[in-house]
């Protein structure tokens, strides 16, 4: 296991559980607009895509345009989802304790979004300071400029750091920019990951194995030296 120097995670479907939650929300705005969108081809869909690419996506199944503030309202409600029901990804807090390199947080999400989140499942403390964008710099996974954006920030090169990903899209943009990349996924989309060129997990248990973080019969623990 090559020593890695630095830790980049994406942030929803990673730290927090937070995708099938967005996706009921943009399901139920769909629906009031016509387009009835099943469960799960909303997750499948709108998990790891752009603001941009979803709203498209919308657009292009209902009859006429989008209302005014569409976007707007879809923060608002997925907001007040999140502030009930909105919990960790399993493992994660456990995971980030035992960390003894650099480590950071890169989503295509607003910061707000992003800073909201991970105060609400006790993760902000951890990651302040380290809180990168798309917004921020205008680029949006599969483009790999918000992870060049963040290692820069942090101080190293791509082939540096590793990023832990959940999406295609954003296993694109690692790839692409350079990086390793560790994905979790459950049993369907492990194999297509895997194509696109990433190591998969399935938990939180199994990553940190794949880190090294389980000390191994040499008694040396790789990722952290």
């Amino acid at each position: 296991m090559i020593g890695y120097k630095c830790i980049i995670f994406d942030s929803d479907g990673v730290l927090v559980d937070s995708e099938t939650l967005s996706a009921s929300v943009f399901q139920e705005m769909a629906r009031e607009l016509g387009f009835d969108l099943d469960f799960e081809t909303a997750v499948e869909y709108f998990a790891g895509t752009s603001m941009k690419e979803n709203l498209r996506f919308i657009q292009e199944n209902i009859q006429g345009s989008l209302p005014d503030g569409f976007e707007q309202e879809f923060r608002k409600r997925s907001y007040e989802v999140y502030r009930t029901d909105l919990k960790a990804v399993e493992g994660v807090h456990d995971l980030i304790k035992k960390l003894r390199i650099p480590f950071c947080v890169a989503s295509s999400g607003p910061v707000e979004k992003i800073r909201l989140n991970l105060e609400l499942v006790n993760l902000l403390d951890q990651f302040e300071n380290r809180i990168y964008s798309s917004y921020d710099i205008d680029k949006w996974k599969p483009d790999p400029g918000i992870f060049l954006h963040a290692a820069e920030e942090m101080g190293f090169r791509p082939e540096e750091c590793l990023v832990i990903e959940d999406s295609a899209s954003g296993i694109r943009a690692a790839i692409s920019g350079g990086f390793m990349v560790f994905a979790m996924a459950g049993e369907k989309r492990r194999s297509h990951f895997e194509q696109l060129g990433a190591v998969t997990f399935k938990n939180m248990k199994e990553l940190e194995r794949l880190l090294g973080m389980q000390q191994t019969h040499s008694g040396k623990n790789p990722i952290n030296n």
